[in-house]
């Protein structure tokens, strides 16, 4: 199943390919130190994160997509329940995606590239495996 495995890499910041690595330098999307950072590759099984330039553009439709969702359900709230002013609703559903910023610009990312990328259980053991096939055939080479 694929849905799984994007929630998975989603939530934990792995590696969409492996699930091993991070894609993004901190877990806590909330951290003042390069909060945002993404790593060039895994580091787990090698996959380059930006498979050309400009790829994670596609991930602004995704962030899109989840701030629309979000705007959506505060408005049919508010139109069923909550009955606010126009104004105070605006400033709510503002500053609501201005505290979700971090997390849905990481989410949005990372989903995006889970649309290129499928998760294979076996490539993080075959990667490891070659690595110490290609550590042999140096250590016989320097000998």
């Amino acid at each position: 199943m694929i849905i799984p495995q994007l929630i998975y890499s989603t939530i934990t910041n792995k590696c969409p390919r492996c699930h091993q690595g991070k894609i993004f330098e901190s877990n806590n999307p909330y951290t003042f130190n390069k909060p945002l950072l993404m790593r060039d590759s895994c580091s787990e099984c090698a996959l380059r994160y930006e498979r050309e330039p400009g790829f994670f553009y596609g991930a602004m439709y995704v962030s899109y997509a989840i701030m629309s969702g979000i705007f959506i359900m505060w408005f049919l709230a508010d139109i069923m329940w909550l009955h606010m002013t126009p104004l105070f609703l605006g400033l709510l559903v503002t500053l609501n995606m201005a505290l979700l910023f971090p997390v849905v610009y990481r989410s949005a990312r990372i989903i995006w590239l889970n649309f290129f990328v499928r998760f294979d259980k076996n490539y993080s053991l075959r990667s490891k495996v070659l690595d110490s096939i290609n550590e042999s055939k140096s250590i016989i080479k320097s000998n």
